[in-house]
């Protein structure tokens, strides 16, 4: 299971230990890997692909920073990522070491590239979602749900259901629970051939009051579609695959209404390697971290519910555990 692996001064830098700090922040290659810690949270690999290093020296690099309580190391599987503790950025003498190295990264181009390293992670993800949909063939007939009939009258004791999104919405199946429960649905997607997908459901289900669109989430012509925002904004397993995903909830959240509700159904923490070849770019979040996430993206109220085993399918993910955040746009 995923871990921090807590700095030896759990991120206090303790009067005795100044002239080690000195020490630790005399190398330069050390200062250029704060530097870029502190933009985003990366891996190994990651840091020594954009600091022109090894990964076994950046490790190096690395250990005495940790041990200095200067970052934070969290293991994600087989994978390290390594990020600036919060409270080192208060301290003057790191602080100072920081601005040397944005300076550093910024004379030899690294801390440009850390946006290269985020629109890699997202091209991953895009690939595989525009072959899947092309390989995948959908099922000859589809087997009348009775339950749906029972969301429709249940539906009826919502306060607020006048419209829903489905952001991320893949081949639609989402749709069936959606299209009973609102009045309209909005289902977007980025790739072209997973709406194709949704298309051919939405067209055999005859889920009239659903609109279809292609867009990135933080799209202007998705905002419009929209209007005063949505009453609920789902996204069923799309934070696993987002580049960075406090930026995936800050555009979830710019699509409620004041007041909505963002709900988000994920995967908890796991070591399952073999997810990354379905593009997961982590193995999935622990609750408080959702919920950290949540509140980063502006959103309150933050609730995590974990999903009994028995309600999550017969997929290839079926063995991983799932839960729901749910959270609410401030007013």
């Amino acid at each position: 299971m995923a871990e921090y692996i807590e700095p030896v001064l759990d991120g206090a830098l303790a009067p005795h230990a100044r002239w080690e700090l000195y020490r630790v922040l005399s190398e330069p290659v050390r200062l250029r890997l704060l530097a870029l810690a502190a933009e985003e949270e990366l891996a190994i690999g990651e840091l020594a692909a954009l600091l022109g290093e090894s990964q076994p020296n950046v490790s190096r690099h690395v250990a005495p920073l940790r041990q200095a309580g200067l970052v934070l190391v969290r293991r994600e599987g087989t994978r390290s990522l390594v990020r600036l503790a919060e409270a080192a950025a208060a301290d003057p003498v790191v602080a100072d070491a920081l601005a040397s190295g944005r300076t550093l990264c910024d004379a030899d181009g690294t801390l440009s590239k850390v946006a290269d390293v985020l629109r890699e992670r997202d091209r991953v993800a895009r690939e595989f979602f525009s072959q899947r949909a092309l390989v995948e063939k959908e099922a000859a007939a589809d087997v009348a749900d009775p339950s749906l009939a029972y969301v429709a009258a249940l539906a009826r004791l919502l306060p607020e259901r006048r419209l829903a999104v489905d952001a991320g919405t893949g081949d639609g199946a989402l749709l069936d629970v959606l299209a009973p429960a609102f009045e309209e649905v909005v289902a977007v997607d980025r790739s072209e051939a997973q709406l194709e997908r949704a298309r051919s459901r939405v067209a055999r289900h005859g889920l009239a009051n659903v609109r279809l669109l292609k867009a990135e989430l933080g799209a202007a012509d998705l905002r419009a579609a929209v209007g005063d925002g949505a009453d609920v904004v789902f996204a069923s397993r799309l934070l696993h695959h987002a580049p960075r995903p406090v930026d995936l909830l800050r555009q979830l959240a710019q699509l409620a209404a004041k007041n909505g509700a963002v709900v988000v159904i994920d995967y908890g923490r796991h070591d399952d390697e073999s997810m990354r070849d379905e593009a997961d770019l982590w193995l999935g979040f622990e609750p408080a971290e959702l919920r950290r996430l949540a509140k980063d993206a502006g959103l309150a109220r933050a609730e995590v519910v974990k999903l009994p085993a028995a309600w999550c399918g017969k997929g290839k993910d079926a063995h991983l555990p799932w839960q729901v955040l749910i959270a609410r746009r401030s007013a």
